[in-house]
């Protein structure tokens, strides 16, 4: 009897261990593909890919600073305060102007607050924004492209160069990916990037 619980207890925490590893390795644990609620129903396939706008248009600090920038009301109104001003879709965008408070997007990556992340240094660095994020050009709604986690950054600075993109397709909003059966060029040389310091803790973690 105290062998057939032994062996039970054994199973259940093997099963157990089996389940947790499984459920934190997921997509469902990581939340990539998911796409969270937003106040308004904006499509980056129809605005990036279909009629070219640059994601800077949008996103106005992402060269220079730490956080992206998400668009204000005074931003999407340069376009909509003349076109769809009438749909429901638009409404939220219409109260937020005329009520003068600022749309509340919600955020799709987000990382622990432990984690120090500067979209600048990347970009001017040859990381393209579908590198992180995916092919945004193909989602009628943002969902989280990679799961950011750690094993997932450190891989990419053990080794940036087969990561990172030539310059005119950094704000490409589908990425061209690599030519087949053609030589890549050194994209870490091009860019000047340092390897040495990549992994170190302080890094990542100020």
């Amino acid at each position: 009897m105290y062998r057939v619980l032994l062996g039970a207890a054994a199973l259940l925490l093997a099963t157990t261990g089996s389940m947790a590893y499984a459920y934190y390795h997921s997509s469902y644990w990581n939340r990539v593909g998911m796409a969270p609620g937003q106040p308004i129903l904006f499509s980056h396939r129809h605005h990036a890919a279909e009629l070219r706008i640059d994601c800077r248009n949008c996103h106005s600090t992402v060269e220079d600073s730490a956080f992206a920038g998400m668009p204000s009301t005074r931003t999407c109104l340069m376009c909509h305060s003349q076109i769809f001003t009438d749909t429901t879709m638009i409404q939220p965008l219409v109260e937020s102007a005329a009520l003068n408070v600022p749309l509340q997007w919600n955020w799709v990556n987000r990382l622990p607050s432990h984690v120090f992340f500067n979209h600048g240094i990347h970009v001017r660095k040859g990381v393209a924004c579908t590198t992180c994020h995916g092919e945004v050009g193909k989602m009628a709604l943002m969902v989280k492209g990679e799961s950011l986690t750690m094993r997932w950054c450190l891989d990419c600075h053990r080794d940036p160069g087969p990561r990172l993109s030539p310059p005119a397709d950094i704000f490409a909003a589908v990425s061209s990916g690599a030519q087949p059966g053609g030589t890549r060029p050194d994209l870490a040389g091009f860019y000047r990037v340092k390897t040495g310091a990549l992994t170190d803790c302080t890094t990542c973690h100020h």
